[in-house]
């Protein structure tokens, strides 16, 4: 972590998802990339897919027609488990269902006190280390949301022009204080964008799925995105979309490509640090992306309805949240 006037040294920055730890740090790092001038991108290698392009410009272009209501969903069910059993039945590979007692040997050539940086300090332990169970964790990551969000939101935040929502609700178990959930979901609420209506967007994760999911509506896809429009449905995972129902649009044509095809989402970057254009991923959007994400966790985290002033940066009737929106760092570590 290092202070945000190094970026005016000129250098161009890759970082991958979900991008910072909290929204105090997404604000600061989308600031100083602005002040810098410099190339940046965050690692969301669907963004630079043909796929994802290809459904911006069905949604933009009114294929589906206005849309008001997003629903997507990741069948991940990776955190904090209730038991063992809920934990198998939900296929996860890690089961965590309680804060470490003990402590283990520190693995040869592991800088554990480096590797916290401005975390508390804890003992170690294999379940924070290695592999990606450290993201389960609060003081170190934000769990899935704020992870696969930065791949499953993404879409409707370009499709549809997002940036800060008016409010976010959450639910699931009650919160762990020290890991993150494997299921729960939370809803966003935005406002008009120029000729664009609000629109309410869920996020689904682990064994929370939407209720047209459950009652077998739509494809049984293990994660999606599902555009709701006045004229019909979209819905999109990684790879592939369908335009719903089917019938209905069975010799429907797109609109011809306006998006240009990208060269790949690394090369993207490359050409930005060349002096190309600049990467759709950049960290003014992909800032504002990973606030929204970790707006999920505030709300879930809570435990209320919060309603957020962005240019502020609080929730207003949630004073107790700002230790979700920021956090103090460790002796010897700073942001600012």
């Amino acid at each position: 972590m290092q202070h945000y006037r190094r970026f005016n040294w000129g250098k161009h920055v890759y970082c991958e998802k979900p991008l910072t730890y909290n929204i105090d740090e997404a604000r600061i790092i989308r600031m100083a990339a602005r002040r810098a001038n410099v190339a940046t991108q965050m690692g969301t290698q669907f963004h630079a897919s043909d796929n994802y392009r290809r459904v911006v410009e069905l949604i933009q272009s009114g294929a589906i027609g206005a849309v008001r209501e997003v629903q997507g969903w990741t069948s991940r069910a990776w955190g904090w488990h209730e038991s063992e059993q809920a934990a198998r039945a939900a296929k996860d590979r890690y089961i965590v269902v309680r804060t470490p007692k003990e402590s283990n040997p520190i693995p040869k050539g592991l800088d554990w006190d480096l590797w916290l940086g401005p975390a508390p300090g804890r003992p170690f332990h294999n379940d924070y280390f290695p592999g990606p169970k450290w993201y389960r964790w609060w003081d170190f990551g934000n769990g899935t949301m704020s992870d696969l969000g930065s791949h499953m939101v993404d879409l409707p935040f370009w499709a549809l022009k997002l940036e800060a929502p008016l409010t976010v609700e959450a639910r699931g178990p009650k919160p762990h204080f020290d890991i993150a959930p494997a299921s729960m979901q939370a809803t966003y609420e935005y406002g008009a964008r120029g000729e664009l209506p609000p629109v309410k967007l869920t996020w689904y994760q682990g064994l929370e799925k939407p209720q047209i999911w459950k009652d077998k509506g739509i494809p049984q896809w293990d994660r999606g995105q599902l555009f709701i429009g006045d004229k019909g449905m979209l819905l999109s995972d990684y790879y592939k979309h369908v335009l719903l129902p089917e019938e209905k649009f069975a010799d429907f044509k797109g609109p011809d490509p306006f998006i240009p095809r990208s060269t790949g989402h690394h090369k993207d970057w490359v050409a930005a640090c060349k002096g190309g254009a600049p990467t759709l991923s950049n960290f003014e959007y992909a800032g504002l992306l990973t606030e929204a994400n970790h707006l999920g966790n505030v709300a879930y985290r809570s435990g209320k309805k919060i309603q957020w002033d962005t240019k502020e940066m609080r929730a207003t009737n949630a004073p107790d949240a700002e230790r979700f929106i920021k956090r103090e760092y460790r002796k010897g570590w700073k942001l600012r």
